[in-house]
């Protein structure tokens, strides 16, 4: 029998890629984060000096980027056109670049179809702001999850300080809610659960209780109510 895909969709800093990637591995799935890959696209627009606007420049050079991500020990990560950007897309001013481009509907349908195609075979978690609504709409589990801006904004400063970055946690709030203005308002694929998703709030959770409800709910005979 085939594996099903997962789809755990949700706000930046709701814990949904901790919790994907923790699911992935417990399940032995694919975990695939769709977010960088947008951070990704974004770079390589902001790299080639194409502006946000112009979406025939953004077209034409959508086309000619390999995205790819690799699971090895050594060199796990995302790679844009053979190069190692992992560490370069995980900062705030890449988020906002990405939610940014990622209003462009070449590069989203550049990205939709890379996603599609690789969870075809499925058994993948996969990670995003649209998964469940539009990437996946028909996959077999899907949860939303989500987390009040303030704590949202706490962690990602958590997370930042074990990286050595220095942080002022109140401009990372004010991102945070300038971020999710932008994706819940944005005309193409904007972020919302999908109407049979089971949304968790994880403001008051730790990442092992989310974990243990998603499994739960992935193993239960079923996994969209409650």
């Amino acid at each position: 029998m085939k594996r099903p895909v997962v789809a755990i969709d949700g706000p930046a800093g709701c814990g949904k890629s901790t919790v994907a990637k923790l699911v992935a591995e417990k399940l032995g799935y694919v975990y695939l984060d769709t977010g960088a890959m947008y951070r990704a696209a974004a770079l390589a627009m902001k790299k080639n000096k194409i502006p946000a606007e112009d979406e025939a420049a953004i077209e034409e050079q959508v086309k000619k980027i390999d995205i790819e991500f690799k699971y090895g020990a050594r060199d796990a990560g995302i790679y844009l056109d053979g190069e190692n950007i992992e560490d370069e897309i995980r900062t705030e001013k890449a988020g906002m670049a990405a939610s940014v481009y990622s209003r462009s509907p070449a590069i989203r349908e550049r990205l939709v179809r890379l996603q599609r195609k690789m969870a075809e075979n499925g058994g993948v978690i996969m990670e995003g702001r649209d998964i469940g609504t539009v990437v996946f709409p028909d996959a077999e589990r899907k949860f939303f999850l989500d987390a009040k801006p303030a704590e949202r904004a706490r962690r990602r400063a958590q997370e930042l300080k074990k990286r050595g970055m220095e942080v002022d946690e109140n401009a990372i709030l004010e991102e945070v809610i300038r971020r999710d203005k932008q994706d819940r308002e944005r005309e193409l694929a904007p972020l919302k659960p999908a109407p049979d998703s089971i949304i968790i709030d994880t403001t008051e959770l730790d990442i092992g209780s989310v974990l243990k409800k998603v499994l739960e709910l992935i193993d239960g005979d079923n996994p969209r109510a409650g």
